[in-house]
């Protein structure tokens, strides 16, 4: 039986350790928090995920709050009109699927559970370079999939891969109870205010039930950077209402009943979206492969995180099974990245450009949604499997010849 570690038990950690259990291996995952602490503390991310993703927790039987959590049926797209009240883009469609957003404060404590159950071994303890260099001693593979301290220095900055070196949004969560719902149905609601950021909410579930999270991305300097000074959670909140009231008042307007899910339900900060070379080199010469946030962290603007994270873990663990009594050396660590690769770098490219001022034909794309329904469908399904935006989506003259495409239709 072959041993495994895995430092990091977030969302690809702790799924493709509980995957791995299920196929016979013998899996350890060390991680600085109890399910406790984790419960208890601050909110992670925002974590929405679509069909494709949720799927690969269906097939390992972990996908435990298809009953009880917030469907999020949905996109809606606007932009306000810049000259006046109201919007000069505003539409919504359905998912093929619906998706959903579970707290990790929910979600990892019972994965933890699952995963002790099916006989993995859990470590509470922050990971070094140390640790790193017992557990290579003692395992078939180490994987780190927690970008955090000493250990995530070891993966390097993939500069050919990384558009950006620095933060490209201000970003802050905040979740409430107490959100009007929209009439038509759920839907991450999406809304670009040019030059000063974006704004998107949809349901999820958290420790105290049903919730709505609020995302802000804000223009670095511009109005919605403006959480440097925001410290108690009531003010966090106090912010959030302000900046809707400002740019989104119809937004604000769904807003006059809500109150935080509890004092730790808001996060803000920053960091530059960066994709990291897989394989990181201990001083003995020994080698870890990196997964998930270690190697490709994602600007939440997309929703990807937690999506590309939950794949990553379904190929890591696909990848690693198919190794079967074979080594896992270097070739191999790189041949896995660059398969999650093949996938990811279609959505760290659309996440990119969602993060750049948009061109006008990406607007015009936005605007003609209004008038054609399977061109909104087709933008509202990409969420689920960004490749389907290229080369449409990207490219100016391919938007061109689509939008003709309807017009002979």
């Amino acid at each position: 039986m072959k041993k495994i570690s895995i430092v990091g038990g977030g969302q690809s950690g702790l799924q493709l350790g509980i995957g791995l259990l299920k196929k016979g291996y013998d899996v350890k995952i060390i991680q600085d928090r109890t399910p406790d602490q984790i419960a208890s503390g601050s909110v992670l991310s925002s974590q929405c995920q679509f069909d494709a993703a949720l799927e690969h927790e269906r097939e390992l039987g972990i996908e435990f709050w298809g009953d009880t959590c917030p469907a999020v049926e949905g996109i809606s797209f606007s932009v306000p009109n810049p000259n006046g009240p109201g919007k000069v883009i505003d539409w919504a469609a359905r998912l093929d699927n619906n998706a959903q957003s579970v707290d990790q404060r929910v979600k990892m404590p019972r994965w933890v559970e699952e995963f002790c159950r099916l006989g993995g071994a859990l470590v509470i303890a922050t990971a070094d370079i140390a640790s790193l260099e017992a557990e290579v001693k003692s395992s078939d593979l180490v994987i780190v999939a927690s970008g955090k301290g000493e250990v995530g220095k070891l993966f390097e900055r993939d500069a050919q891969r990384s558009t950006f070196d620095a933060p490209q949004r201000a970003l802050a969560l905040t979740y409430v109870h107490g959100m009007k719902p929209r009439e038509e149905h759920s839907a991450v609601s999406f809304n670009l205010i040019p030059g000063v950021g974006e704004y998107f909410v949809f349901p999820a579930l958290t420790k105290t039930g049903p919730c709505e999270i609020m995302v802000f991305e804000g223009v670095p300097g511009g109005p919605m950077d403006c959480w440097k000074d925001v410290k108690a959670p009531q003010a966090h909140l106090a912010t959030s209402l302000k900046i809707l009231e400002t740019f989104t008042p119809w937004e604000h307007a769904r807003c006059k009943n809500v109150e935080l899910t509890d004092a730790n339900g808001v996060l803000a900060g920053r960091f530059p979206p960066t994709v990291r070379k897989p394989i990181g080199t201990l001083p003995s010469g020994a080698k870890v492969l990196g997964l998930g946030d270690a190697v490709c962290l994602n600007d939440p603007i997309t929703g990807q995180g937690a999506n590309n994270a939950s794949k990553a873990a379904a190929i890591y663990l696909d990848a690693i099974v198919a190794q079967g009594e074979r080594q896992f050396d270097e070739v191999w660590m790189q041949a896995v990245f660059e398969q999650f690769w093949d996938y990811a770098n279609w959505v760290v490219r659309w996440t990119n450009m969602m993060l750049l001022p948009p061109p006008p034909f990406v607007l015009k794309l936005m605007g003609a949604a209004q008038e054609i329904p399977p061109l909104a469908r087709r933008i509202t399904n990409g969420f689920d499997d960004p490749r389907d935006f290229f080369p449409w989506f990207a490219e100016e003259t391919a938007a061109e010849d689509y939008l003709k495409s309807f017009e002979a239709a």
